[in-house]
Formats: structure tokens, C-alpha cells, sequence
């Protein structure tokens, strides 16, 4: 038996002392890592800006601010959260009462992703602990330093049958894989997530797969076109572009775009700024093979503005192109990076049409002030969540569940959604032993079937 599998054992021998389900013990575990985070937030920031240049500002507005925010809320509502509730019983099992009794699942393995290393570990971890359950931690390898940290800060501070960080690469998740779990919590790629949906359904483990798609930005003639530059640009680039709710297109109406590209490369030459390259508010790309296939896929004649690449230091500018189709290569995969495409449109039926038809994205953005088409637009297109006349900031308000569809994910988190999806939710009738209504029960007779028809098909108020 290697390590991890020895370690996975003693999660689940530990689990089934019954240790970590008082609210009480799960409470102190909250606290703790909110301690441990704050104590060393100087180490987490000099190992984020060692893997991509990651400033101190964005790192706590995208990664430790997000974090603490998760803590604070369950640490204030746990007890409300794991509060069984009270259910009506119908009038077939009359005389009873009905209750659901949230409990956690057990061994749990969450799965994190390097372009939000800290973000995208410890908000699952956050409600895995919140409910009650162990947790074998596995940062991406890609961002080396954060995956280093989390490991020490983890590892350091809580005994391994509870909480436990391996680091490595695709080597070590497949090793960790062959193990079963109660439950999987993924966020990357859709072709990863098959591998791990694959790994699970082996031992019918229940998955969360918080993935990624093409996430379209609407911008329609009666939009307010400064207010929608200004919070396209910030939406995008913000950690250049890599971030699985940023836009991945903008689709602008035909009579507006000229005017919406120079507002744009205004809002880019303001941030952030003319010489990105130097600036604490523009990061770089995670290492050379993303940069390669990223500059792979501009179209230097539909350049509108930047284009500018240095291989050696893993930089891109804020790219705009212009003239795209859908047929251009930059229009087949999510992109990831700063890579801005804008495909003009005359007729919004036609655009809806095309975006129905394409693989459900995570987030989708609307800019306009027509009443009918937000409403047209929520109605016809699916995707995981978004925002009307603005970008990303639907992510961080936590009491809206964040989760994908279809290719775009599995599942929610956030607030009291995270403690569900780390949860069973076990239903319990309770009946009187002081009466019992016998037409149920054989012989069975016209009249007993009269008497079932009415107790199933009244209609009672839920």
C-alpha cells in the first residue's frame, strides 16, 4: 500500500470515530485556517508573485479576500446550516412528522486549479470542513510556489487523518484517482474533468467539476458603450485573462463596434496602462507552454491592439482583435488569456441561435437597457451564471451559487451551497405507534381504493 492509499485509510478510519461532525470541532477547524492564513499571508503572497508576478492587491482581491469571506460566512452560519429541517408530511402518512438531517459524506478529495491556486483550493475546503468531513488536498503543479505553501501551511498545522496536501502532477492525481472517495471536487479543464469524472464513476463517487467554455459579452446599440468598455476590460484582464469567468468573445452590434474598440483600447491604455509588462496590475502567463499556445492563436492581421509577446518572460499584452468569425481558430477553444476577440452582429436572433447551439459556457454578459432582450436572454440561452451590464462580479457574491452546466460544470458552491454539495441531506419519517390506518393493507376492496386515490391526490399546501 503506497502513501496516500495508507493515508486516505487512516481519513476514513478517523471519519468514523465521529470526530469531526460536532459543529463545535468544525468550528475551531474554520477558525484555525483562518488563522493560519492570516499569519502567513506574506509567504503566500511572495509565492503567488513568484509563479506569475501575481501583486499583493490581486492577489487578495481574487485570492485571500474571496477566502476569507467563505470562512466568515460559515463560520457564522454553520449551526444553521447543520440545523435539521422541518418538512410538512403528507396526509398518506398521516398521523407523522418528516425531517432532514444534513450529515457529511465522509473522505472528500478536492482537486484545485493553478490560475486561482489559493481561491480555488480553499473555497471548496472551506465547506468540505464546514460539513463535516476530512479532505485529501491536491494543488495544481503548475503553480509550483502556491502549490508549495498550501502543502506547508496544511500539512504543518493539521494531523494528516484530517486534512492532507500531496503535491505533484498527472503522475500523483492518477495514483490518487485509483482510491475511493465519498467525494470529488474538481475545477480546470473539461478534458480533465472526463478523466475525472471517468475515475469516479468506478466507484459511483459523487462529483462536483467546476470547469470553463467560450463566455460570450453582449453588446447591444442602446448599451450604456463607456460603462460596458470599462467593466469588459477589467473583466477580462484581470488576471490576464486567466480566469474560467472572464470574457472569452465580445459579440457587439454592428453600428456600435467602432466606437466600442477605441473605447476599449482607451480603457486598456488606462488600464493597465501603456507598458503592461511593468505594471503590478497586469500579471503575466503562467509559464511558456501556455504563452506558446496562446500566441499561437492570434491572427496578426486582426490585430486591433497589442500583439505584443515576450516568450522568455511569459508575457502577453491586452490583445484586442477585430474582423473575427466564428470560424477563426481563436473561436474553437476557451482561451485563457488576454486574448480579446469582437465579432460584429446585425441581427440578436441570429446571434442567440448560434450560442444555443454551441456547448453551454460558465458565464455569459449582457450589455443593454432593452427590457425584453435581458429577459430573451435569461429565458433562451443556458449557461452557468453571469451578470447584466457587468462582468465576473456575479463570482464573488457569495450568496449566489457558482457552478457551470453541461461542459461548463457540475454542481455549485459558495455560501450554503458548498455545505450542500459536501453534504447528504438524510430524510427521516417518524410515525406514532398510536394509530394506523388500515386500508393500506390486504384485502384490498373498492372502497380502500377510493379512500388512496383522495390521501394521494388531495391537494395540500406545501
Amino acid at each position: 500500500m503506497n502513501k496516500i492509499s495508507e493515508i486516505i485509510n487512516k481519513q476514513r478510519e478517523y471519519f468514523f470515530t465521529e470526530k469531526t461532525k460536532p459543529l463545535e470541532f468544525r468550528k475551531k477547524q474554520l477558525i484555525k485556517l483562518k488563522t493560519i492564513l492570516k499569519n502567513n499571508e506574506k509567504k503566500l503572497n511572495d509565492a503567488i508573485y513568484a509563479d506569475y508576478k501575481k501583486s499583493n492587491f490581486e492577489t487578495y482581491e481574487t485570492e485571500l479576500g474571496p477566502v476569507y469571506h467563505e470562512l466568515k460566512t460559515a463560520i457564522d452560519n454553520i449551526y444553521k446550516w447543520a440545523k435539521p429541517k422541518k418538512v410538512k408530511t403528507n396526509l398518506v402518512n398521516f398521523p407523522g412528522k418528516s425531517r432532514i438531517y444534513p450529515e457529511p459524506l465522509g473522505v472528500t478529495l478536492i482537486i484545485g486549479a493553478w490560475n486561482f491556486p489559493y481561491n480555488l483550493t480553499f473555497c471548496p475546503l472551506i465547506p468540505a470542513i464546514c460539513a463535516g468531513n476530512t479532505a485529501i488536498i491536491k494543488p495544481s503543479e503548475i503553480a509550483k510556489n502556491a502549490s508549495k505553501i498550501i502543502a506547508e501551511l496544511i500539512n504543518n498545522n493539521f494531523p494528516e487523518q484530517y486534512l492532507y496536501v500531496k503535491e505533484g502532477g498527472v503522475e500523483e492525481t492518477t495514483e490518487i484517482l485509483r482510491n475511493r472517495f465519498d467525494k470529488i471536487f474538481f475545477t480546470g479543464s473539461a478534458k480533465v474533468g472526463k478523466i475525472i469524472m471517468e475515475a469516479a464513476a468506478k466507484h459511483l463517487t459523487p462529483v462536483t467539476l467546476e470547469l470553463g467554455g467560450k463566455n460570450p459579452a453582449i453588446v447591444t446599440k442602446d448599451a450604456n458603450i463607456n460603462l460596458a468598455a470599462k467593466r469588459i476590460v477589467w473583466g477580462k484582464f484581470l488576471n490576464a485573462g486567466q480566469s474560467c469567468v472572464a470574457v472569452d468573445y465580445i459579440l457587439v452590434e454592428k453600428s456600435v463596434k467602432n466606437n466600442l474598440l477605441k473605447l476599449l483600447k482607451s480603457e486598456i491604455n488606462s488600464y493597465p496602462g501603456k507598458n503592461p509588462e511593468n505594471s503590478n496590475s497586469y500579471i503575466h502567463i503562467i509559464n511558456k507552454n501556455h504563452t506558446k499556445r496562446l500566441s499561437d492563436l492570434i491572427n496578426k492581421d486582426k490585430i486591433y491592439t497589442g500583439g505584443k509577446i515576450d516568450l522568455d518572460n511569459n508575457y502577453i499584452s491586452p490583445t484586442i482583435l477585430n474582423n473575427i468569425t466564428f470560424d477563426d481558430k481563436i473561436m474553437e477553444e476557451e482561451i485563457f488569456g488576454p486574448l480579446l476577440p469582437v465579432i460584429e452582429y446585425e441581427n440578436i436572433d441570429e446571434v442567440i441561435n448560434i450560442i444555443k447551439r454551441k456547448p453551454k459556457s460558465l458565464a455569459l454578459y449582457l450589455f443593454t437597457k432593452n427590457k425584453k432582450l435581458k429577459k430573451k436572454i435569461i429565458k433562451e440561452i443556458s449557461f452557468g451564471g453571469g451578470a447584466i451590464n457587468d462582468t465576473v462580479m456575479h463570482w464573488v457574491n457569495t450568496r449566489l451559487p457558482f457552478g457551470g452546466v453541461g461542459l461548463s460544470g457540475i454542481g455549485s458552491y459558495h455560501n450554503e451551497a458548498g455545505f450542500k454539495e459536501f453534504s447528504h441531506y438524510k430524510r427521516i419519517l417518524y410515525k406514532t405507534n398510536l394509530y394506523e390506518p388500515h386500508f393500506k393493507y390486504p384485502p384490498y376492496s373498492n372502497f380502500n381504493l377510493s379512500l388512496i386515490k383522495y390521501v394521494f391526490e388531495k391537494k395540500i399546501k406545501n
